[in-house]
Parts: structure tokens; sequence; C-alpha cells
């Protein structure tokens, strides 16, 4: 994380015309309120959404989109050759097609032409903009050049639509962007995630699953990454985005999943089992669709599939640190600490992150809130987006 302590660097944040500018504001103002000097450059379709006095306002410096504003003072490239951090958000596919093109058509573009200063950038678009061909290019040049991306999350849009496009929150952008400059405490670590829900086969067609999404998995990955770890990430099939510069291996059953943490983990300085590994599996599993009989019901025998977080913890390397989830449907407090705790000891774990889930709770991409349960010390609480909870994950971890 970044030295809480560190203040007054020169941040330059660009804002282009999207809804989500009015969410840009919070960006300004916390990075205002940690003492950094704050020159924000909203383009022109910016302002129609949220007006040049309030930008003023909350970064308590002139604001103006013109290129032809200041030109004694050269402004349209010494913004961007002062600053320490520049940071978009949001990031509109449009945007993202002219800084991929490096084109220079306003303040915001000839600014990061002129900057060799680390650059943020928050997309926000619709799902189906975000998806096309041409922004998935866009991103990946932008990638290639070094440029860090942050998110989008998926989540509920402008209108009654629903899907990934909305901005990373605020808190979470100026968390990860001051990242990008501060100290990397991970650095030279080896971090292993498991994540998603696994799939049991029946047969070629149906499976035995959960609801598990992996938002949380990647989220703990984007993180890790952002703290300068060297991240592996397990994962069943996922509904979240896998982070850039993140290792991945894809997996399907639990068995599957065992193999592969098992051997991820032997080097790994820090192993996270974020998985919904089922706890049951078909006994048989049939090699062609089964097809409705006559018969009113069916009966599937199931076994118990391999505890691998159990297994991690009885092979454990000295120095490892080992990080279970209890997914508890419990309502109170206590009951779920104490079942985290209880699992805690019977695995051989350092941290169990406990949580509540159910048919609409927990999964997806979603504020939550968990409990940190470790081997000394009270339990602690920890809520709001999955990448807010993530980073407070590593903050308690021993040794981070």
């Amino acid at each position: 994380m970044p030295d809480p302590t560190a203040r007054g660097m020169r941040v330059v944040v660009g804002v282009t015309g999207g809804i989500a500018c009015y969410k840009a504001v919070g960006v300004v103002r916390e990075l205002a309120l940690l003492g950094h000097d704050v020159h924000v450059i909203p383009t022109h379709s910016a302002l129609q959404f949220v007006g040049q006095a309030t930008w003023e306002a909350i970064s308590h410096n002139p604001v103006s989109a013109d290129v032809f504003t200041g030109v004694d003072q050269v402004r349209h490239v010494a913004l961007g050759q002062q600053a320490d951090l520049v940071i978009v958000a949001p990031a509109t596919a449009h945007f993202l097609a002219q800084y991929a093109g490096g084109m220079a058509s306003d303040l915001l573009g000839t600014t990061l032409l002129a900057t060799t200063a680390p650059v943020v950038v928050a997309p926000a678009m619709h799902t189906e903009m975000w998806e096309h061909d041409a922004t998935a290019a866009n991103v990946d040049t932008l990638r290639g050049r070094g440029v860090h991306i942050v998110g989008p999350a998926s989540g509920r849009l402008t209108g009654s639509d629903s899907g990934p496009g909305r901005m990373v929150e605020p808190e979470d952008i100026v968390r990860l962007a001051l990242g990008v400059v501060g100290p990397k405490p991970l650095a030279g670590k080896k971090v292993v995630i498991s994540g998603g829900g696994t799939r049991e086969a029946i047969d070629p067609v149906r499976f035995l699953g959960n609801r598990s999404t992996g938002h949380m998995a990647t989220a703990l990955a984007a993180e890790a990454h952002h703290r300068g770890a060297t991240v592996t990430l397990v994962h069943a099939p996922l509904e979240a985005r896998i982070p850039s510069g993140v290792q991945a291996v894809p997996v399907d059953s639990a068995q599957d999943m065992r193999e592969q943490m098992l051997e991820a983990s032997q080097d790994a300085d820090i192993v996270i089992m974020a998985a919904a590994v089922a706890d049951w599996t078909p006994v048989e599993t049939f090699t062609e669709k089964m097809s409705k009989t006559s018969e009113d019901s069916w009966s599937l025998t199931l076994r118990k599939t391999p505890d691998i977080a159990k297994e991690l913890g009885r092979h454990k390397p000295t120095g490892q640190v080992l990080v279970g989830f209890a997914a508890e449907t419990v309502a109170d407090d206590d009951e779920l600490v104490a079942r985290a705790r209880a699992k805690l000891n019977a695995k051989s774990l350092d941290v169990v992150v406990a949580n509540r889930v159910g048919d609409k709770l927990g999964f997806g991409e979603t504020d939550t809130a968990v409990w940190f349960v470790q081997r000394s010390g009270a339990p602690v609480l920890s809520t709001g987006s999955k990448l807010t909870v993530a980073g407070h994950l590593f903050d308690v971890l021993p040794g981070t």
C-alpha cells in the first residue's frame, strides 16, 4: 500500500463525457483530502455532466478544458510534464480509442502524450461498447504501453440494463492508483488464489454447481498484483474478468482444482482459497446425456470431494500464509465467527474470511461484509466493495 503519510503529489485527473462523471467527483475529493495537488482536466463533453465550478471547488485549483487557456505557461504540455500520477475516470469508449490512437485533439489528449508519469484509466460504458472488438483492441494496446486499467466492474448501468461496464468505485480507484506509485509490499512474493465455483459433471451436459461468480477471487488477484506480487489464479468457471498481469489456470472440477492448487502452492508465500469448491461429486459420470424416463424420480449417488484447504494446511511450508473462506447462511455474527474459528483450527489456516451467503446475498459484483478471523486477536469486520475488502485482507495478513 502507498505510505498513508505521503502527501503533496501532483495528480492530474482527466474526466471524460459519461454519466459516471458524478462519481469522479469522489476521486478528486479523496485525493485532495489526502493532501495531493489535484488538477482536473475535463473534456468538453464531461462539462455537460458536471460543471467547471464543481471541479474547481473540489480540487482547489483552476480548471479548463481548453488548450488555448494559459498558453503563456505552455499548459497543454506542462500539466503532463509536471504530473506524478495521471488518472482518467471515467474513461469512455471514445476516449480509449483516441488515447490508443495517440490523438491530441484536446487538453487531456496533449497532457497524456506529454507525461511520463504512471497513467491509471477507469473505463465506464455500456456492456455492448465494452465488449466490442474495437474497444478490446484499444484496451490491449494501452495495456501494452504500460497503462494501468482499473475495472470496469459489473452492475447496474445508466438505464435498466446491467452488466460489465460500471466504473469502479472512487475509493477503489484512488487506492489502486496510489498503489501504482507507492511502495510494493508484496514485491518478490508469490501469491496463489483459487476462485470461481467448481462444476461436478453428471453427464456431458449437466453438472452440480453453485452460485459463485469469482468476483472476490479476481478482486484479490488484482490487489495482490497491484502490491507487486506474482499472482496465479487457479479458477473454475468465472463471471468476473481476470485482471491483467495475473497468470490464469482454468480448471473445472474439485479434483482438477486440487491438483493445480497443490502444484502451484508449493513455493507460494501466500495461498488464498477463495473458490467455492463442491463438497460432493457424483460417484458415476455418465458418458451420454441422461434422457428423461417415465420414472417420477431419479436418485444420484454422491461422494465427498477432497478437502483442498485441509490438505494444503497439512503440507504447508514454513512461513507460508494460508487463508480460507467460510461462506455460511447463519444470521448471527457470533455463530458465523465461531464456525470460522473452528475451520481455522481444523485446517491449520492462518486466517479465515467469514461471510454470509444466500440466494441474493454475497455473490456477484456487490458490496459485502466479512469477518477476518485470525489465530490471535479479535475478529476484524471489513465492509465495502470486493476490491476494498481485498485490500483490507492484505493489510491484516501476517508478513504483508
